[in-house]
């Protein structure tokens, strides 16, 4: 079986940010912790999309909430990182903490 493909930055971006949120993790919260953390800006549809993919890949479940008259009879749907997904966003954080190690001088030059 070929290795899987790296993940792309904004995916581990979503990645990072649902198991931030643990039980909280919608797509909606998704997008408000991106911002509060990185003070990035990302489109509603690009974290859904994110979020589906990743889901289609095995790296997060997810599961719909009851319906409430208050959310119009919509129901949330919450996301969590499955063990594949955190084995991943684990080795992309490790490769990147690799890659820096030893430019401390050079990155925090302004």
């Amino acid at each position: 079986m070929p290795a899987a493909s790296p993940l792309g930055e904004f995916e581990v971006t979503i990645l990072l940010a649902v198991l931030h949120l643990g039980d909280a993790a919608t797509g909606a919260a998704v997008l408000d912790e991106i911002l509060r953390r990185t003070d990035r800006s990302t489109g509603r549809g690009a974290v859904y999309v994110t979020l589906d993919r990743l889901e289609q890949k095995g790296l997060v479940n997810s599961r719909m909430d009851q319906t409430t008259p208050e959310r119009g009879g919509h129901p949330r749907r919450f996301f969590k990182v499955t063990a594949p997904g955190l084995k991943r966003v684990r080795h992309a954080v490790s490769m990147l903490d690799k890659m820096r190690a030893g430019l401390d001088l050079i990155l925090e030059q302004s």
